[in-house]
């Protein structure tokens, strides 16, 4: 066994592929030498204004009504409310909301939660609302929210 490890050894040869020869690097021209430079502090300045005139643009159209007084529910967060019903008074439809064991009763145009929700749309098993709300940004955002009604199981 020894003697054919040993001619197994003396016969064997490894097999290594040469590496390439490296490519000829070839220097290429700059021809934006008389081009606007990107990096310049005009040009930089003139995107900044330029996307500062377009968020306060889009700011205006999106932006929370500050100067309004606060109704009681938006002191809670939207997921510490539950919908536990629904009915029509004088044909309008109320939601109830149950908050910290009291209940609510809320109509389309009241406001919910501590992102300016508003609510939008009752139906008999969900309260739709509209909330704005900051992005990452600091820009205000608008974002769809609902709260579903909640069966209570015996």
């Amino acid at each position: 066994m020894r003697q054919w490890m040993a001619e197994q050894r003396s016969q064997t040869r490894p097999r290594v592929t040469p590496i390439p020869e490296p490519k000829q690097f070839k220097p290429e021209p700059y021809a934006q030498a008389g081009a606007v430079e990107p990096f310049s502090k005009e040009k930089l300045a003139q995107a900044l204004k330029r996307e500062s005139s377009q968020s306060a643009a889009s700011g205006a159209l999106i932006a929370p009504e500050l100067a309004r007084r606060k109704e009681p529910l938006e002191a809670f967060p939207l997921d510490s409310m539950t919908m536990v019903g629904s009915l029509l008074k004088e044909g309008k439809p109320v939601a109830l909301v149950k908050v910290d064991n009291l209940l609510y009763q809320v109509r389309p145009g009241n406001y919910l939660g501590q992102n300016y929700g508003r609510i939008t749309k009752i139906t008999e098993t969900q309260v739709t609302l509209r909330e704005i709300a900051q992005d990452a940004v600091g820009e205000w955002v608008e974002r769809p929210a609902t709260l579903q009604l909640q069966e209570r199981l015996k």
